[in-house]
């Protein structure tokens, strides 16, 4: 990525706030992604039997139903890294429409479909993803 996001300690704060915003945004909700997605592989291996190998388990992410209802949050992330590539600077009011949409994204919901429904269930199985959801919600910016 061209923001540095691997460059060396201390580079960051090298960058401009609202970009390190955004980037810290980036990073907690691609915990939660990941921590829903092993989550998710758990139960899924538990329903199926046992995924054979990563190459497996990144096609059936992006191909089986199972896996349909954490596409959202996936778009979500590749959202913010491509306005973080983006030529323009990333702006305060950037990172308040992302901070928007991510939480509104997270509404857990015990009835109903969809990315909600799911959410819910994942929370009340998986106390690694409430950890993961807390760190989402606690984050603050100026």
């Amino acid at each position: 990525m061209k923001d540095g996001s691997t460059s060396p300690p201390g580079d960051d704060q090298k960058k401009p706030e609202a970009l390190r915003s955004l980037l810290a945004l980036r990073e907690a909700f691609l915990d939660l992604h990941k921590t829903l997605l092993e989550s998710e592989r758990v139960g899924y291996e538990e329903a199926f039997g046992t995924i054979p190998s990563p190459m497996a388990f990144l096609k059936l992410t992006l191909e089986d139903p199972w896996f349909a209802w954490l596409r959202p949050l996936s778009e979500f992330i590749t959202s913010i890294d491509e306005r973080v590539e983006a030529e323009e600077p990333v702006t305060p009011r950037d990172v308040d429409d992302y901070v928007k949409r991510g939480r509104a994204m997270l509404r857990p919901q015990e009835t109903g479909e969809g990315f909600g429904k799911h959410y819910f269930d994942a929370m009340q199985r998986d106390p690694d993803v409430i950890l993961a959801h807390g760190r989402v919600a606690t984050l603050q910016f100026h």
